[in-house]
């Protein structure tokens, strides 16, 4: 197997807030019908969680779990070695059933934002609430970064992880780092 490279590589930015390209991450898109029990048993069994997440929820523990896409997609995250073994093994045990399953890993990037500023950076790039009453660890928006659709979710109260198209990596890693140079706080969260 040739070594995994990602769009951005280890890049990094330290401004008002930590800006990084996260490493290879396994993304496996998902949909179905949420509300048939075989389609719940599965998907949970491979995300390795106890239940479905609820509208705009994410189900995650240790860097493993399921993000809410829509009424009809989630996203599994897993590492990207089991990826494609993983992907396998739900479209086998989803068999039959209304469902697609497709690793989308290599077609993705992640950044991460951490710090105190974390929610001015994205709020200055999304129309996100990120009032820390409207947005906060466990949820998850889909929007966009200026021009780009992104999804974005916190796992804690000041990191918040951004995937994007692989296509759009440098696009974004750019719009983050400039959001995140010093003098740009705005200090309203």
């Amino acid at each position: 197997m040739s070594d995994v490279k990602t769009a951005m590589g280890a890049a990094q930015f330290e401004g008002i807030a930590k800006v990084e390209a996260l490493p290879a991450t396994g993304m496996i898109t998902i949909r179905g019908t949420f509300s048939d029990a075989g389609f719940g048993k599965a998907v949970c069994a491979a995300a390795g969680v106890e239940a479905l997440p609820g509208v705009r929820e994410t189900r995650l523990t240790g860097g493993k779990g399921l993000l809410w896409m829509s009424p009809d997609e989630l996203l599994l995250i897993c590492a990207y070695s089991a990826a494609d073994r993983t992907a396998h093994q739900l479209a086998e045990a989803l068999k039959g059933q209304h469902a697609l399953v497709a690793n989308v890993s290599d077609a993705r990037s992640l950044f991460q934002v951490q710090g105190r500023n974390a929610r001015e950076i994205i709020a200055k790039l999304a129309p996100v609430d990120m009032a820390p009453s409207a947005f906060g660890p466990g949820m998850v928006r889909r929007s966009r970064l200026a021009q780009v659709p992104a999804a974005i979710w916190m796992t804690d109260s000041s990191t918040v992880q951004i995937m994007c198209f692989r296509s759009v990596s440098e696009y974004v890693y750019g719009l983050l780092t400039t959001s995140a140079e010093l003098g740009g706080e705005v200090g309203y969260y």
